[in-house]
């Protein structure tokens, strides 16, 4: 109406209501499948790499100190023990890029189905990329499934001696053993020679090493890194459906793309006839 006043609030309501509506689109394309499994990835593999980095080194100091007092005898072992330290550095730089790489195909592949039926395609080039992904997902997986069993050997271990100790704290009363009869010879497990000495560790020499803060960190830091080798396999497990499912919803997409490209061919094509006949008509006229 002619001299109608506008409201203030009007502009003010219009602006908050397309900024809700911007938010919820924004929302809508985030791929929460992928965000979750890559919190998880990443959690999973800080937690293996830094408690077993950690751990690895208390490993060697108490065999040294207790276990094998002559430096050569161990010497190959903290060569091995150093090697799978960096080694470590260097799965925690490549799934913290591998992450974010498999963070942005989901919100690419999410993009593209969300918007489908808009100016956004699909290539034959981003689905194989996408394949390339699941095949590559799925090798880590397997791998992951190895390192999460090696990691639950010293864990095995540290619970033995453990488990030792506290039969030495309290030994049976109708038990014929004595406490300083019972021992532990890491050097069954092969990670030191026979010849290497002492080698076996009993009674209360053992229960002290038990009480160290070595061992107590040693033992509980390879547990966690055992449990975030399995938290990475459980997230590689989700990344593998994720990818998988996607790759199916983009090869249907183009399919879809396919059919609609025909379908617009074909009408502009009817198109044209039509208006040919119309052209001819009018020229008999």
């Amino acid at each position: 109406m002619p001299g109608a006043v506008r409201k203030p609030g009007d502009n003010g309501k219009s602006g908050l209501s397309g900024c809700f509506e911007c938010c919820i689109k924004c929302l809508g394309g985030v791929p929460y499948a992928s965000l979750v499994a890559t919190i998880l990835c990443f959690s999973g593999v800080a937690l293996f790499c830094g408690c077993g980095h950690v751990a690895l080194a208390g490993t060697v100091a108490i065999l040294e100190q207790h276990f094998s007092t002559n430096t050569s005898d161990h010497a190959l072992l903290s060569e091995v023990i150093q090697l799978m330290q960096y080694v470590i550095y260097g799965i925690a730089s490549f799934f913290f890029l591998y992450g974010i790489i498999l963070l942005a195909e989901g919100f690419y592949t999410t993009s593209a189905v969300k918007e489908l039926h808009g100016e956004f395609k699909t290539t034959a080039c981003g689905r194989c990329i996408s394949g390339m992904f699941v095949f590559l997902t799925y090798v880590l997986g397997v791998a992951w499934l190895g390192v999460f069993g090696f990691s639950a050997v010293p864990v095995f271990m540290f619970y033995n001696i453990w488990s030792t100790c506290e039969v030495i704290k309290s030994p049976p009363t109708n038990g014929t053993t004595g406490v300083e009869q019972i021992c532990v010879d890491v050097r069954q497990y092969g990670i030191i020679p026979w010849n290497a000495f002492p080698g076996k560790i009993c009674g209360s020499a053992l229960e002290n090493i038990c009480n160290t803060n070595e061992f107590y960190m040693s033992y509980h830091l390879f547990i966690v890194a055992c449990a975030g080798a399995g938290a990475t396999v459980i997230a590689l497990i989700h990344f593998l459906m994720i990818l998988s499912s996607n790759w199916a919803y983009l090869k249907d997409a183009s399919k879809m793309q396919a059919y609609q490209d025909i379908k617009a061919k074909e009408e502009q094509e009817l198109q044209d006839i039509q208006s040919r006949s119309k052209e001819q008509l009018n020229s008999y006229t």
